[in-house]
């Protein structure tokens, strides 16, 4: 075959020699002649198996037509240059590619060409370059399958394990089908057609180069620019370009942040200062409020105290509410400076969260970052009017707001309490706490018996809400007088008898009876009603004394009677002895006098 192709080619020479213009001259030259052989040559040379590069003639649906330089055509299947992706073909007439020779002469005369067969050699070739040379290449993942992704690598398929996709961990691969990634061949095996590769260690390379940079710039207080990478409750983590940088939520900004994310995004570019360089452990510190003035530089200037201010309430707690002036500047409301009130609230009773307040600049301490804000200055002072709507005698109506063992604490209006002492609760009654006569919340009436704004002090008192008992008791008797009473308790040294109107007198152990008695309740008991007879009228002192055997002198037969039925104890000749009361009577009003307590 060879020599017919020769032999061809040289009759194709002579007869292209022997050619003319009409004038019977030849056209021949060198140079003609030259080309022709050497076109010839090229022809003669062509094997099955060669790689050569043509230009498209023809595209139909039967084939590619492609001149190669060849006495004849070639052809290349039109399945060969469709697009794996939509199916169309990417070639037209004109166009220069690269085909492998299959066949030199068909049956119908074409020479048999495979561009299928031409990029595969081919790209095998630059395959197995790049991974000698560990040099990158570009692939495009064309579907997910087990284990990992399948790249196409321009004609020839190549394994991307999971766990080479990323620097970190990536949860759904079928998420990068489509995409063109850089990629580096760990494994080429021609013969068994494997090939194992990498976008990871491509990433790696590509942020250690940026890291090396980087590294290069950091310096304290140099201001970079970077892409949030992560972000936490505590901060956001800033690539910087190869190291990661943490940017610390008090950091954020001179106000408060109680969520990164409400400042920022991941990818989100950000400017950041660097506060913080360790090159040994490679950790970053940065800031981003600092690239901004520190309000509390001129604070002073801005609230002076004094000064009435409008703010925001950010937080709530037990002693108090902070207020937000502005960005980066909050003072505290102290719950004692919410109101004029002495009522201890909780502040949320008082404030929302997000609720706008106007309050006064008390104080300012910028080296602790601290202003102090009052609310109640804003309101005006219930105490500075109180003489206007008060004075000492009013009977005014209030609500038992607290029990002390010394009183009652009554609210008369919002922010003024008022004092019942607990010997001005009752005239009679003797009080020892009172939670014995008042409840909390209990709504009662009193008598202001002392007014003093200045320390913002009210006394008041609910006994004087009727008349003095004792002093109706003075006035209406005297020495000598019998009187009935009741036995309330007994003491050591006597028995306290309630009298009318719930005032008390004093029966002294000695005047209960002629004989000795030890204790008086050997004699009498709580709640025996008899006949006394007042011995002693003390006014000033509130004391009364009372004798029990000199009454029995003054009685009839049948209060003698009762007397002994009760239970005093004495036989009826005992009581008979009680009428002897003359000096021995008047001794013991004298002993009464000494004994009796209040």
């Amino acid at each position: 075959m060879t020599n017919n192709l020769n032999q061809a080619g040289t009759e194709m020479a002579e007869k292209d020699l022997a050619q003319n213009d009409g004038t019977g001259k030849t056209q021949n030259s060198a140079e003609d002649f030259g080309t022709l052989l050497e076109n010839f040559e090229a022809q003669s040379t062509l094997t099955p198996g060669e790689i050569v590069n043509g230009r498209v003639l023809n595209v139909s649906d039967r084939g590619v037509i492609i001149d190669i330089g060849f006495k004849s055509e070639g052809i290349v299947p039109i399945e060969e240059f469709f697009d794996p992706a939509d199916g169309k073909v990417t070639i037209q007439p004109n166009d220069r590619v690269e085909v492998m020779i299959k066949q030199l002469e068909n049956t119908e005369g074409y020479v048999e060409l495979s561009r299928a067969e031409a990029v595969h050699l081919k790209c095998w070739d630059l395959i197995e370059k790049a991974f000698n040379t560990k040099e990158n290449l570009q692939g495009r993942v064309l579907e997910r399958i087990k284990g990992g992704l399948k790249i196409d690598l321009g004609g020839i398929s190549g394994f991307l394990p999971g766990s080479q996709v990323d620097v970190k961990p990536v949860r759904n691969l079928d998420t990068w089908k489509g995409r063109e990634i850089p990629v580096r061949v760990l494994k080429v095996n021609r013969r068994r057609s494997n090939i194992v590769l990498s976008h990871k260690v491509v990433i790696e390379e590509e942020v250690n180069k940026k890291k090396n940079t980087t590294l290069e710039q950091l310096e304290e207080g140099v201001i970079l620019d970077g892409k949030v990478k992560n972000i936490t409750d505590y901060g956001v983590f800033i690539d910087l370009g190869g190291i990661d940088g943490l940017l610390h939520v008090t950091d954020i900004s001179w106000g408060r942040v109680q969520n990164p994310n409400d400042v920022f995004k991941v990818d989100d570019p950000v400017q950041v200062k660097i506060l913080k360089f360790d090159k040994d452990h490679e950790r970053v510190s940065l800031g981003y409020k600092q690239l901004y003035p520190n309000p509390w530089d001129t604070v002073e200037e801005r609230y002076p105290v004094g000064m009435k201010v409008t703010g925001k309430v950010v937080s709530i707690i037990d002693y108090g509410v902070f207020v937000e002036l502005e960005e980066g500047v909050e003072g505290l409301v102290h719950i004692s400076e919410m109101t004029w009130s002495k009522r201890t609230k909780h502040p949320a009773k008082l404030v929302s969260v997000g609720q706008p307040l106007e309050a006064v600049v008390l104080s300012i301490d910028t080296k602790e970052k601290r202003i102090s804000l009052g609310l109640k200055q804003v309101l005006l002072n219930p105490w500075d009017s109180i003489a206007e709507r008060y004075s000492v005698g009013s009977r005014v109506i209030g609500r038992v707001r607290n029990l002390t063992d010394f009183g009652a604490f009554v609210e008369i209006e919002d922010g003024i309490d008022g004092l019942v002492h607990v010997s001005d609760i009752s005239w009679t009654k003797r009080v020892k706490h009172p939670s014995e006569v008042l409840k909390k919340g209990q709504q009662v009436e009193a008598i202001i018996t002392a007014l003093e704004p200045g320390k913002t002090r009210i006394s008041l008192s609910i006994k004087d809400l009727e008349p003095n008992a004792w002093d109706k008791f003075f006035q209406t008797h005297k020495i000598g007088d019998l009187v009935r009473g009741k036995v309330a308790r007994f003491a050591n040294f006597g028995a306290f008898v309630e009298l009318e109107g719930g005032i008390e007198g004093l029966c002294h152990v000695s005047e209960l009876s002629d004989q000795r008695i030890e204790k008086p309740e050997l004699a009498l008991q709580v709640g025996q009603e008899l006949a006394f007879k007042i011995l002693k009228l003390d006014e000033s002192q509130k004391k009364i004394g009372l004798s029990a055997r000199a009454a029995v002198k003054d009685q009839d037969p049948e209060d003698v009677n009762t007397y002994q039925n009760q239970g005093v104890g004495a036989s009826l000749g005992e009581l008979a002895q009680f009428s002897s009361l003359s000096a021995s009577s008047e001794a013991s009003a004298k002993g009464s006098e000494t004994g009796q307590k209040d």
